[in-house]
């Protein structure tokens, strides 16, 4: 039975490598000349270190332009709350979000099933496996997903016959 997957992977390296150029970049640039901005990764995160908030904006552009030049996909970032830490400084975390999110899930399986489509729609973990009876089918499913499901990046593995 043909079938297919639904996931959501990035590739951690290449993050890392993002990261690192835009920690040179900003050591390099004369408008942070003196100041104690910086980016940091650990388990999925992104900290981004600031000393005022137009400051950590500039360096959100530049993390986003280095994991844009390196082919991640920037509609993985989530960003979380500005914190102030001492000193006037802010801090805010990014999370690098891996795997489809079970709410993200449910609403694939459900819009499969609203249009119908001769295919079945099942949850494993964090990934959706997409089944059917022809080939066609599981092509309509993946063009449904691409059209409708543009905040997220998904991609489509093991397509097997």
């Amino acid at each position: 039975m043909p079938s297919f997957d639904i996931v959501s992977e990035i590739n951690e390296v290449e993050v890392r490598n993002a990261v690192d150029q835009a920690n040179k970049e900003i050591g390099n640039r004369f408008d942070f000349k003196g100041s104690d901005a910086r980016v940091e990764y650990k388990d999925k995160i992104l900290t981004l270190f600031a000393d005022d908030d137009f400051k950590r904006q500039q360096v959100m552009d530049i993390v986003v332009g280095k994991l844009g030049k390196r082919s991640v996909d920037v509609r993985s970032l989530k960003e979380g709350e500005v914190e102030k830490i001492s000193g006037g400084k802010v801090k805010q975390t990014v999370t690098v979000r891996t795997g489809v999110e079970q709410e993200l899930a449910k609403k694939i399986v459900k819009m499969i099933k609203d249009n119908k489509m001769k295919v079945q729609a099942s949850i494993q973990g964090d990934t959706v496996r997409v089944s059917g009876n022809k080939r066609d089918d599981l092509q309509e499913a993946i063009a449904l997903m691409k059209k409708n499901i543009t905040d997220y990046p998904l991609q489509y593995q093991n397509f097997r016959d």
